[in-house]
């Protein structure tokens, strides 16, 4: 499967994407068991969302160049 050994190179502010978006679902999941961040849900799952597609977007037209 030639998938997994397809290489990019990344800037390292394209990295920012992949931070935003593990740190975002980081949050979450770890508010989950605490009220402080519960009126913080909505927010969290749209910049989780919004990041995940983007990072998903430029992987996919890294891997085409």
């Amino acid at each position: 499967m030639n998938f997994f050994k397809i290489k990019t190179c990344w800037s390292n502010a394209e990295f920012i994407l992949i931070k935003l978006c593990m740190a975002s679902a980081y949050i979450f999941i770890g508010s989950y068991f605490h009220d402080f961040f519960k009126n913080y849900y909505t927010a969290l799952i749209v910049v989780f969302g919004i990041t995940v597609i983007w990072f998903v977007y430029q992987w996919l037209k890294k891997i085409k160049d």
